[in-house]
């Protein structure tokens, strides 16, 4: 019996669409480009409900007669190639001839168009690949795509769409793709009856500023190179402008955006020994090559694209943002615009006989050491030269010592060698370290409030990780603590030697008080004396209030001040010194990149983001009693054994393992 069989034209169709169309963004993605190819100046963008009820493009394009308005749709018909060598001299955006029938295979679909030489145009009605109605209607020169009821006919697919913020992103991405590549063409873009983005005609730097903000005009370094194999231009960040999230990187060659993680290390390659370890720089860079060298048919989607000399075309691309890294680097600080500037005369010593150099009077005999000093002063200058005495000793022996001795060295406890501190400081040990001291700057309460453990969304079962009881890890109840390298507290626990890592033990400490706060609506708000703008792409958009809305809980007080800019004006207490602009960035990038919607995932995602990076640093020094504090409020955690992100906290050696050593 024979098994195999012709799918239907429908089902076909539809398979073939879930290549081309995944989401309302590919809606768009390919309604552009078709717009782009047919010579279209201006072009209108708009959506309802992130583009899950409807998706409109308007362009001013040539148009299609009313022929080409139904073969449009039909699948592999297409005007930009003839035959199959067309595929490797391609100039045009679209070729396959998919896209339209794709889309109108899983959704509704009602084009109006006309060309200059018509006078009246054509409108025409498709559902699930089926031509419902075809008529003559008045409409302009160009075309106009209504898409509504995306996937209508694919319930699964269109129930695994996400929440409408993260479609809207995507289709937010997919748009400055496309308007980056163009900035000759006017694009508009709305959602639901609001303005989000309108890009005026301009030129590429303009457009880049258009789209993310004044801000990134400061950060970019321009980039132009021609050879023989390719021609690179487009611009590159400045060192000091890279950070660890939100860095806006494209790639672009003959007008088509393409990811290529091979490029990508090329141009941070440029950067070596420039950049701190996980920051990375925005760029956008645009490569000319002749078609022949390059291959785009190799996914429906058109973002990967091969190279017939990519070796080449790295290093080329490497040694161009190095150059444009190296100008800037050599630039003069002087500044030599004097107009408007007074005039100052050129020094000459014998030019002017009226002028004379003043006279310094000062008793050549006088000695301030010779006074002398009360009892009192002298008791002074003697606790000053043991201060500066233990300082030596303390930074010598932080850089050439042994680990044991750094132990040692870093920070004795007052109930062992402990003369230094108190001759130094007395009974009163609170000025130790204390503007590095974390927990006497109230950053952290004297008490952490064990939370609920189903808050820890991103903390590992303790259960599972470990077999060692609780009591074995407790720290010795002698309340001595020693600091190795800055880095690790160190103390005796039950069953042998604890080290806990002071930044993770910290910023668990502080996750968890974070979530308290937000949870109880009881943060405190630091007003910042002046404040700054923070500016989100227009991608963000759709998140941002979400997102701000958690932050402002958590102590972050943002004025809207339009265009997706925000003035920052207060943070959380306890965080002064940090940069507010660089820390809400931070954050917004972070929850937006993760696309949880959910209160409770954003609440731990910001309050784990912002404890990471308030929390106690490596190499800060600690006194006995802030490493005493730390230890007593981690074990006041729910979960004292990882951080939020699941990194260990706590590592103990134990007696067993120490005599092993010794054997």
């Amino acid at each position: 019996m024979d098994i195999i069989q012709l799918l239907p034209d429908s089902v076909a169709n539809q398979i073939a669409a879930g290549e081309v169309i995944q989401r309302p963004a590919s809606v768009i993605k390919e309604l552009v480009e078709n717009a782009i190819d047919a010579g279209a100046k201006n072009i209108q963008i708009l959506v309802c409900d992130a583009g899950k009820a409807s998706i409109q493009v308007i362009d001013d394009g040539c148009g299609m007669s009313d022929t080409d308005a139904r073969l449009s749709f039909e699948r592999h018909a297409t005007s930009k190639i003839r035959k199959a060598t067309d595929l490797f001299s391609l100039h045009t955006m679209g070729f396959r001839g998919e896209a339209l029938a794709s889309i109108a295979a899983v959704a509704q679909v009602t084009l109006q168009t006309r060309t200059k030489d018509d006078e009246v145009g054509t409108r025409i009605v498709i559902a699930g690949s089926r031509v419902m109605e075809q008529e003559v209607v008045s409409c302009p020169v160009g075309s106009n795509f209504l898409i509504e009821n995306l996937f209508f006919n694919i319930p699964a697919r269109r129930k695994f769409l996400k929440s409408n913020a993260t479609e809207m992103s995507n289709i937010t991405q997919a748009f400055e793709r496309i308007a980056l590549v163009y900035p000759e063409i006017h694009f508009s873009l709305y959602n639901n009856g609001m303005e989000m983005l309108d890009l005026r005609a301009s030129n590429t730097h303009q457009r880049i500023i258009d789209i993310f903000g004044k801000r990134i005009n400061q950060q970019l370094l321009p980039v132009d190179t021609e050879t023989s194999i390719c021609k690179i231009t487009g611009f590159t960040g400045k060192p000091e402008s890279a950070k660890k999230k939100g860095c806006h990187q494209y790639f672009f060659v003959n007008g088509r955006y393409m990811k290529h993680p091979y490029f990508h290390k090329a141009v941070m390659s440029a950067y070596d020994r420039l950049l701190p370890d996980g920051e990375q720089v925005s760029y956008f860079i645009y490569f000319t090559v002749s078609p022949e060298d390059i291959d785009v048919n190799i996914h429906p989607v058109k973002t990967e694209i091969k190279f017939d000399n990519e070796q080449a075309i790295w290093q080329i691309l490497m040694a161009s943002v190095r150059d444009a890294v190296g100008k800037f680097s050599n630039l003069t600080a002087l500044d030599f615009d004097t107009d408007g500037k007074p005039d100052i005369p050129v020094f000459n010593p014998g030019g002017n006989p009226d002028i004379i150099a003043p006279q310094i009077d000062f008793n050549p005999e006088y000695n301030p050491f010779n006074t002398p000093k009360s009892h009192d002063e002298a008791d002074n200058d003697h606790i000053a030269w043991n201060t500066r005495s233990a300082a030596s000793s303390l930074s010598g022996s932080a850089r050439g010592s042994s680990p044991a001795n750094r132990i040692q060295g870093l920070n004795g406890s007052r109930t062992g060698n402990a003369r230094g501190w108190e001759e130094l400081f007395g009974n009163d040990s609170s000025n130790q370290h204390a503007e590095n001291d974390f927990f006497d700057q109230g950053l952290v309460p004297d008490a952490a409030t064990p939370g609920d453990d189903s808050m820890m969304s991103f903390a590992p079962d303790d259960s599972l990780l470990t077999n060692e009881s609780e009591a074995a890890v407790m720290p010795d109840s002698n309340g001595t603590y020693y600091q190795l390298n800055a880095q690790y507290i160190v103390s005796q626990a039950n069953n042998g030697l604890m080290l806990i890592d002071q930044h993770r033990a910290s910023q668990r400490i502080l996750f968890e008080q974070y979530m308290k706060n937000m949870r109880d609506h009881s943060a405190h708000t630091q007003k910042v004396l002046f404040p700054e703008v923070v500016q989100f792409p227009p991608s963000y958009a759709a998140a941002l209030d979400d997102i701000l809305s958690e932050l402002s809980i958590l102590g972050f007080e943002l004025n809207n001040l339009g265009n997706n800019s925000y003035a920052v004006e207060g943070i959380p207490s306890g965080l002064g010194g940090m940069d507010a602009v660089r820390l809400v960035n931070d954050l917004v990038t972070e929850a937006v990149e993760l696309g949880n919607s959910a209160t409770n995932e954003i609440n731990s995602i910001l309050a784990a983001s912002l404890a990471q990076r308030a929390a106690t640093p490596y190499g800060e020094i600690l006194s006995n009693e802030s490493m005493e504090s730390l230890v007593r409020q981690l074990f006041h955690c729910s979960s004292q054994r990882y951080t939020p992100d699941g990194k260990p906290i706590i590592n103990v050696i134990t007696n067993e393992e120490i005599e092993r050593r010794f054997k």
